[in-house]
C-alpha cells in the first residue's frame, strides 16, 4: 500500500498541487490505514461501517468538522485513483455523507487595530525592520503566508510599486503596493545584507538567513497582536482577510478583489461581502439606533 501511496502522490505532483495539500493528503491517507491496521481490516475490503468507525474515532481525537471533511475528501480522491487503476471495483466512501461545516466568518481587524499592529515592530533593530516589511507587505498586496515567504527579491518592482507573486499551481499575479509598504522594503533592503549569509534569493530570511517557517510568521504575528492589545483572535491570515474587506468598504470592486486575492472563483471571494454587509449594519446600527 505504502507504494500505491507514493505512486499516487507523484501524481498530484505532476497536478502541482502545493506542498501543504500533498503533506494533508499523506497524512490523512496513513492516519486512515493505521486505523485499519488496528482494526485488522484490509484497505480493499472496507465499507461504509469502517468509515463511519473512523470518523467517530477523529471525533473521539477532538477533530473538528472541518478536519473530518478533509480527511474523508483527501480518501475519497485516493480510492478514486485505486479504482481508475483497476485495483479496486467499487469506492466505498463515494457515498458516504460529509459532515456540514459551520463557517464563521474569519475575525478582521479595524482600520485602526491594523495601525497598531503595524507600530509594534521596533525598527531600530534588524528584526523590527524586517518585522515591519513582512506585516505592511502583507496588509498591502493580501498575500496568503506561503506566498509572502516565497517571495524572491526579484519579484519586487519598486520603481513601479507593484509585486510578481507565483500563488498555487504556479498561477501568477501581478499586484500592486502603495508607498507605506515601499518605503518599509527599501528600509528592509538596507539591512538584508546582514542576515542573508547564505546569498539566498529569498526576499524574507529568519535571523539564521535561511527561509522563515509558517510557524515562525505565525508567532511573530502573534507577538505583535499581543503588544498592540488587539483582544481578536488573530492568525496568519487576518491580515489578508483585513486587507479585502478594507478595500471593499473603500469602493472596491468584488472582481478586483478577486484578482487580487488569486482566487479562481468568485464564491470563494464572496465571504467578504459578507463581512463588508456585517460590519456596515453594525456601524450603521450603532450610528442610528437610540439604544446602541
Amino acid at each position: 500500500m505504502e507504494y500505491l501511496i507514493n505512486k499516487y502522490l507523484e501524481e498530484l505532483r505532476i497536478r502541482k498541487l502545493s506542498k501543504n495539500t500533498l503533506d494533508a493528503y499523506e497524512r490523512d491517507i496513513n492516519k486512515f490505514f493505521d486505523f485499519l491496521k488496528e482494526r485488522e481490516e484490509e484497505p480493499n475490503s472496507i465499507d461504509d461501517l469502517s468509515i463511519m468507525a473512523y470518523v467517530q474515532d477523529l471525533r473521539k481525537g477532538g477533530k473538528a468538522n472541518s478536519s473530518i471533511v478533509r480527511n474523508i475528501v483527501s480518501l475519497r480522491n485516493f480510492y478514486k485513483y485505486l479504482l481508475r487503476r483497476g485495483l479496486i471495483y467499487d469506492n466505498p466512501i463515494a457515498i458516504y455523507e460529509i459532515p456540514k461545516i459551520d463557517r464563521n466568518l474569519p475575525e478582521i481587524l479595524t482600520y485602526e487595530e491594523v495601525n497598531e499592529l503595524l507600530k509594534m515592530p521596533d525598527i531600530n533593530t534588524n528584526k523590527g525592520i524586517r518585522d515591519k516589511a513582512m506585516l505592511e507587505i502583507m496588509y498591502a498586496a493580501g498575500l496568503k503566508v506561503t506566498e509572502l515567504l516565497n517571495l524572491k527579491v526579484y519579484q519586487i518592482n519598486l520603481k513601479f510599486s507593484y509585486i510578481k507573486c507565483i500563488g498555487s499551481k504556479d498561477k501568477e499575479r501581478i499586484i500592486p503596493i502603495g508607498k507605506f509598504a515601499c518605503r518599509c522594503i527599501e528600509d528592509y533592503y538596507k539591512i538584508r545584507n546582514s542576515i542573508n549569509f547564505n546569498q539566498s534569493d529569498l526576499l524574507f530570511l529568519n535571523l539564521q538567513g535561511i527561509k522563515m517557517s509558517r510557524q515562525g510568521f505565525w508567532k511573530i504575528i502573534k507577538e505583535y497582536a499581543k503588544e498592540a492589545q488587539i483582544g481578536k483572535l488573530i492568525n496568519t491570515f487576518t491580515l489578508r482577510h483585513s486587507c479585502a474587506v478594507h478595500m471593499l468598504e473603500n469602493g472596491a470592486d468584488i472582481k478586483l478583489i478577486q484578482e487580487l486575492l488569486g482566487h479562481n472563483a468568485t464564491a470563494a471571494t464572496q465571504v467578504y461581502l459578507s463581512m463588508y454587509k456585517k460590519n456596515k449594519l453594525s456601524e450603521v446600527y450603532k450610528n442610528t439606533h437610540p439604544r446602541a
